[in-house]
């Protein structure tokens, strides 16, 4: 495939932002080669600057869950759009996307709108903090929160060290309230309630991470932590911006059967527009302001058009179980299909899947952490993704992400990923 157009681009992009992309991930650094610049999207495709089209396994990073440029969500922004972009005061669609919300996601008795969900996790910190009057928080190694200063924050030397700052302009004060253990190890996170004893105000993760690659909770890991935080009166806050509306109308806590008592949600809730929430049980969301006096506000939270979309597709994600039906099939002939492939191949490798969400690890090792997923094969990664995208396949462009499936992708559209797949396999044997 030529890319000169995205090269070019790239090129006069670093000129006036920094290194060239608006989030690092689209640097293409982790696996090599010129970020790809996109100019239009359409169901299961992508189309780049250069007229080269890829069948999209990422899909804005998960709400595209209906495909790009949905005709439905289309209609809802056309339809709004004349009304204006934004009021700066209250709309009923906000009430109508709040009651939405609660009907849908078991944990939500109370919500609030913000604009993404960096701003939906930093707010429910602050939140939690302000209801427990405590001012700990608990995180895992690998989850990822947005880039709030209190999720910058590396695991220590030992599960209950606290952290030090990863990311400089990040305070040591604040990582002096952050404690990092491993995900899906629970001694490791009782031992760090009983050494910070009635301190901690939260405790915050992906229920099924997506941030070190797809990696799913032990058995007994969420419920563990739900009695655990239970005893000790702290903040259980699944971070679903991922998850929510996908794994299931409810998220994965729906999908689990735990329910935590905040939830974070991101843009799904816009139809892909700028979007994010944070809610929970009313005791704890009464302490928001105005209501109470934990204060957060946004110019924009609620936006007239992001509610409009979000409504659209949420209001049919709640009336069409066959959505995840689908969705489940499609990713089971993809994964089955993508193990059959990489024996064929005599790879090691380690699938981890669940729901419309997998990752691909170039290891024979179980992933069931940050560690164990920083053993797999990084340039080996590097390699398929470069196959996979010249083949017109868009992955994820790092190991440490996980794909996702939206209702576009039909059995034709699945058998040609599984036909660039076992290609790209076959090339990569080289480099065994």
């Amino acid at each position: 495939m030529n890319h000169t157009a995205s090269q070019q681009l790239f090129q006069r992009a670093q000129k006036s932002i920094p290194g060239g992309v608006n989030s690092p991930v689209r640097a293409f650094k982790a696996v090599g080669g010129t970020p790809v610049f996109m100019k239009s999207a359409k169901g299961p495709y992508l189309f780049d600057e250069d007229g080269n089209q890829y069948i999209d396994f990422i899909n804005s990073w998960g709400p595209m869950i209906l495909g790009h440029a949905c005709d439905m969500v289309q209609d809802a922004i056309k339809e709004v759009l004349p009304d204006s972009f934004s009021y700066g005061a209250p709309t009923e669609r906000e009430i109508e996307m709040a009651e939405l919300i609660i009907r849908m996601v078991p944990s939500i008795e109370k919500v609030r709108m913000v604009n993404s969900g960096t701003e939906a996790t930093m707010s429910a910190i602050r939140v939690a903090r302000g209801y427990t009057g405590r001012d700990k928080i608990i995180k895992f190694e690998g989850c990822y929160h947005g880039h709030g200063d209190s999720f910058l924050i590396a695991a220590g030397s030992g599960a209950v060290t606290l952290g030090v700052p990863d990311s400089p302009g990040v305070t040591k004060g604040t990582a002096n309230d952050t404690i990092t253990v491993p995900y899906n190890n629970l001694d490791a996170v009782k031992q760090a309630v009983a050494v910070n004893e009635n301190q901690v105000a939260a405790l915050i993760l992906e229920p099924v991470v997506g941030n070190m690659g797809l990696v799913p909770p032990a058995d007994g890991f969420l419920a563990g932590l739900r009695e655990l935080c239970t005893s000790a009166g702290i903040v259980l806050i699944f971070d679903e911006v991922m998850t929510g509306f996908r794994l299931a109308r409810g998220g994965a806590q729906e999908l689990y059967g735990i329910t935590p008592d905040m939830t974070t949600l991101g843009k799904i809730i816009g139809g892909g527009l700028p979007v994010g929430a944070y809610g929970g049980k009313k005791e704890i969301m009464d302490s928001v302001a105005p209501a109470g006096p934990v204060y957060q506000a946004g110019t924009l939270s609620g936006n007239p058009i992001a509610m409009a979309a979000g409504l659209s597709m949420l209001k049919f994600l709640q009336g069409h179980d066959e959505v995840y039906a689908y969705l489940n099939n499609i990713s089971d002939k993809l994964v089955h299909g993508m193990r059959d492939n990489l024996r064929s191949v005599g790879m090691e490798y380690t699938i981890n899947h669940v729901g419309s969400m997998f990752s691909l690890f170039f290891t024979r090792k179980p992933v069931t952490d940050f560690e164990s997923a920083k053993k797999s094969n990084l340039e080996l990664f590097s390699k398929y993704f470069n196959g996979m995208l010249q083949r017109g396949i868009y992955l994820a462009p790092s190991q440490f992400e996980t794909l996702f499936i939206s209702t576009a992708i039909t059995d034709d559209l699945a058998d040609q990923y599984l036909e660039a797949n076992l290609a790209t396999l076959k090339d990569l044997r080289q480099y065994l």
